[in-house]
């Protein structure tokens, strides 16, 4: 099974790392990023807290649907950094930044 995903789809956007490491992905979240991660973080604590409310465990629940929306949160952030940086996501700014270094 070919898991390359080059192999099917090619990147619209210029590309500034084709594999980008995990330290350069996260290094180049965008103030966007934050901002999705912390407001699925917080949705995902007032979930948890709300769904709790009737079986009595407001707190275990509230915890559980924060871990939830902090994972989540930072997966979602991860890909849109490391597409912006393959060139699948607009990536003006990161084309700007690292101009001295594209491929």
């Amino acid at each position: 099974m070919n898991t390359d995903i080059t192999a099917s789809v090619k990147p619209e956007y210029p590309v500034v790392d084709r594999n980008p490491a995990f330290t350069k992905v996260v290094g180049n979240f965008s103030a966007l990023d934050y901002v999705r991660l912390t407001t699925i973080s917080a949705v995902s604590v007032t979930v948890g807290y709300l769904s709790g409310i009737k079986p009595g465990i407001r707190g275990p629940s509230m915890v559980t649907g924060g871990l939830i929306g902090v994972m989540g949160g930072f997966m979602y952030a991860y890909q849109n950094s490391a597409g912006r940086l393959m060139g699948f996501f607009p990536n003006e700014a990161e084309v700007a930044r690292f101009k001295n270094r594209l491929p």
